[in-house]
């Protein structure tokens, strides 16, 4: 027999599964994802070897202490019944490191969380203070969010509301994140209009085959919106840019 805290991450899974489908069956993605496939095919693979060659790129050089650091974003990752896996602890443990060299002025943990189940920016925020980080620290909690591009969009929304500082939305933003997720984060940071610096979880790239394994599916992620956005530039494609922007 099942237990209950087993049905809640079963339903958590389901509910992330179901969010990354219904992002597949938008017209528009699909318009962008076939332009995407007839590039790297008609190319014969090189469109797709030049992506994987930029995450990867960007992964192996990101710094893991910013330059500025004044405004950090880290980014939330899928965690069940509020349990973090290796890569979500690496970024918490990187923002709150970020105290000891960087004190950041202001902290946005983003990612929210399926109904009924603690959200990824208020599990990131009970580890940040379990790890030391002061109980009055500056952080944000953007919790409705489900995927990256939606993390910067309401994080742009948060930086742009008086409330917090009219100066914000043209700040420089730090991209906290895990190394192959990076070049996606400066894809849509960029398409959203934000000025970034990007900082790594992890002390350094590192070789097992899931890290490989997940730079090649950030390449493919990274192709299928780059082009597609280039694309819908090209013929005036303004639905479609109102998807990544």
């Amino acid at each position: 027999m099942r237990s209950p805290a087993g049905d809640i991450m079963a339903g958590m899974a389901v509910s992330h599964i179901a969010h990354r489908l219904r992002l597949l069956r938008d017209a528009h993605a699909l318009h962008a994802l076939a332009v995407a496939g007839a590039a790297c095919v008609l190319s014969m693979g090189v469109v797709y070897v030049g992506y994987f060659l930029h995450v990867w790129r960007t992964a192996r050089n990101a710094p893991c202490v910013p330059e500025r650091g004044d405004c950090v974003l880290v980014f939330g990752k899928h965690a069940p019944a509020g349990r973090l896996d290796r890569d979500f602890n690496a970024r918490l443990t990187r923002a709150a490191a970020l105290w000891d060299s960087h004190a950041p002025s202001r902290v946005l943990l983003l990612g929210g969380g399926p109904a009924g189940s603690p959200t990824e920016a208020a599990v990131a925020r009970k580890t940040l203070l379990a790890l030391g980080v002061a109980p009055d620290a500056p952080l944000l909690l953007e919790d409705t969010s489900r995927d990256t591009l939606q993390n910067l969009r309401n994080a742009r929304s948060l930086l742009a509301t008086a409330e917090l500082d009219s100066a914000s939305a043209t700040r420089e933003v730090t991209l906290l994140s895990s190394r192959y997720h990076l070049a996606r984060c400066a894809l849509f940071a960029g398409n959203l209009g934000l000025r970034w610096e990007l900082c790594a979880a992890e002390p350094k790239l590192d070789w097992r085959p899931g890290t490989l394994w997940r730079i090649a599916g950030e390449a493919g992620y990274v192709c299928w919106l780059d082009i597609g956005a280039r694309w819908a530039r090209l013929i005036g494609y303004r639905r479609l840019l109102e998807r990544l922007s």
